[in-house]
């Protein structure tokens, strides 16, 4: 019972962990976030040969003044980007509002013509009816409405600026619940209008093409997003893709380093002067806005696309139920160490699964939650069925302590299994003791006012024979009095149950002819015991309820037992102090000789009872 509560517990803690896992539960996705954070931190740290980062930093605000610059700067900007052969360049900075110093005619003739790329925002601030730069190809029965992130407005530059751009793509991120960012949205939709990510709009630029294209499908969502021949970037679902944050990047700051030759290269023109723009949150620190749009931008032309699949949950809590019921079947079914090793083979195998998707694929697969819940379970598991065994090792040492031999303990203790509630048929051997003529031994002790030493002469010798059936594999079921009553063959098996309890009956009497001297030197009275043996078969078992229960015999041959012993010991067959039945002499190996004493009857028997006693051995 207590097995199967415990079961049942592990089974309740797996069912809600798969609940709280289907359901996304706000702390189970932000471990989630954790693996998938390790994942993005183990990738190779590299540079990127295509991407550099102007920024305008603090030494450049020392030559030009205040933020927000003039626009004057901004072309003087461009102009840089263009004698250093730049290729694409790319304004993470939106121009919403008119140059208080009157540069935006400057600003956009430098734009036309240079391979500008502006940037967007989706904003409350901005509006709900600007159309998309450029337009979208459908592929796929999909409607990519039902996937795509959703925003109310979009924040754009004043037309002057950004009718002569080559592009114009959003900045938006995708934070997560624990507000880190790690993906960022390739396409938004404003409005049910379709805008491309800044990273898409560069690339879109670079190629010269009209538009791009979207391939959706109706169950997984947005599936993938290319502009042929550069940009082919799997997405989740919903049409983000996850930032390889490990890129790094050349940077250079306006005004202050002169830039090399950055042919072939596309740069991203951003603000890092501390208290201009807010730093955002990713899992390798704060970084600025265009850090992470050149990392976004970075991870695309990489052509690695970091997604999670869309069959990733079904997959992932399929693992957890089919590990969680390995481990814990192993735990309570099979020995702590192979409960440890399939915890072990089952952990290192999810893990396992996990990476190979990830260096293969580039997949997001969690295995964190399932590796927690693994942890969770296995010890549940092992500390109830640790408990449970010390409970029951405790149990057998305090109820068959005294009745069995040590090494006969440790074999239950080892294997509980061998004792159980309930009572088994099965054919044993019974030994009942009684000290002979205890009466003149009483008296003896009465009149010398002495009762603590006749307790103490009944516990010396009752030791001294409980010691001899302990060495012969025998169990001490219970003393009454002077009376001892042993068994053999359970809980333990014994093949020759009935030789050790004839053997145990002839030790008993060798050593009582040996205490009988040492009490006839005290002065005390003759002892003597009888003996009687029988075998038969009858039920054992631990008897009673779960809370309180003895293990014990009943049966008629138990009976027996005890009709021979009271037989040895009224001295009706003076000669003989150990009797044993018909059914035991049977059983006894060759080597052993019985001497037939005769036929008797005894109570509750209405058939003869053939005895015999042991006389020597060959």
């Amino acid at each position: 019972m207590k097995y199967i509560t415990s079961i049942w517990m592990c089974i309740g803690i797996l069912f809600l962990s798969l609940f709280l896992k289907v359901y996304n539960v706000s702390y189970v996705e932000q471990i989630q976030l954790m693996g998938f954070d390790a994942k993005i931190k183990s990738l190779p740290q590299q540079k990127s040969k295509d991407v550099v980062i102007y920024e305008i930093g603090e030494g450049t605000l020392k030559q030009w003044g205040q933020f927000p610059l003039p626009r004057q700067y901004y072309a003087q900007i461009i102009s840089n980007l263009i004698d250093a052969n730049a290729d694409i360049k790319a304004f993470t900075i939106v121009f919403p509002e008119a140059d208080r110093f009157g540069g935006d005619p400057a600003f956009e003739s430098w734009i036309k013509d240079s391979g500008v790329v502006l940037s967007q925002k989706a904003d409350p601030r901005g509006r709900d009816d600007v159309a998309p730069y450029v337009g979208t190809a459908m592929k796929g029965s999909g409607d990519p409405m039902d996937f795509l992130q959703e925003y109310d407005k979009i924040l754009t530059n004043i037309p002057i600026i950004e009718n002569y751009a080559w592009g114009a793509g959003v900045t938006n991120v995708a934070p997560e619940v624990d507000g880190l960012v790690r993906k960022f949205p390739l396409v938004i939709q404003v409005n049910e209008k379709r805008y491309p990510s800044l990273s898409v709009e560069i690339i879109r630029a670079e190629e010269q093409t009209k538009g791009y294209t979207i391939n959706t499908d109706p169950d997984l969502g947005i599936v993938d997003l290319f502009i042929p021949p550069k940009l082919h970037s799997k997405t989740n679902s919903d049409g983000t893709g996850y930032i390889n944050f490990s890129i790094e990047h050349d940077r250079y700051e306006v005004g202050v380093d002169v830039l090399p030759d950055l042919s072939g290269k596309t740069v991203l023109i951003g603000v890092s002067a501390l208290g201009i723009v807010p730093e955002i949150l990713t899992p390798l620190g704060l970084k600025f806005p265009h850090e992470i749009q050149a990392s976004a931008l970075s991870t695309i032309l990489s052509g690695d696309s970091i997604i999670r699949p869309y069959w990733a949950d079904l997959v992932e809590i399929g693992l957890i139920l089919i590990g969680s019921l390995l481990i814990l079947s192993s735990v309570y079914y099979f020995p702590a160490i192979i409960g440890l090793g399939v915890f072990a083979v089952v952990g290192s195998s999810v893990i396992g699964f996990s990476s190979y998707n990830w260096t293969t694929s580039m997949y997001l697969l969690d295995w964190t939650f399932a590796i927690v819940l693994y942890i969770i379970l296995f010890a549940h598991a092992s500390f109830n069925n640790f408990w449970i065994q010390f409970k029951l090792r405790q149990q057998i040492k305090g109820q068959f302590g005294t009745y069995l031999s040590p090494d006969m303990v440790n074999i239950l203790i080892k294997d509980p299994s061998l004792m159980k509630l309930g009572g088994d048929r099965k054919e044993m051997t019974f030994l009942f003791m009684d000290i002979c003529g205890f009466t003149p031994i009483s008296e003896h002790y009465k009149n010398n006012d002495d009762p603590e030493g006749l307790v103490e002469l009944v516990n010396e010798f009752l030791d001294a024979m409980t010691k001899i059936i302990l060495k012969n594999g025998g169990t001490i079921d219970k003393y009454m009095g002077d009376c001892i009553m042993a068994f053999w063959n359970a809980p333990l098996p014994c093949k020759n149950h009935a030789e050790m309890a004839v053997k145990s009956a002839i030790e008993i009497e060798e050593k009582t002819n040996e205490l009988k001297m040492v009490y006839e030197r005290r002065g005390l009275p003759d002892i003597n015991v009888g003996t009687g043996v029988n075998t038969g078969d009858c039920i054992v078992g631990n008897m009673g309820s779960e809370s309180r229960f003895d293990y014990s015999v009943i049966g008629d041959a138990v009976n027996l037992a005890a009709r021979l012993e009271a037989t040895a010991a009224r001295n009706e067959y003076i000669d003989y102090k150990t009797i044993y039945s018909s059914y035991t002499m049977k059983k006894l190996p060759e080597g052993y000789v019985s001497h037939e004493i005769g036929k008797i009857k005894v109570k509750g028997k209405e058939e003869l009872i053939t005895i015999y006693s042991p006389t020597a051995k060959k």
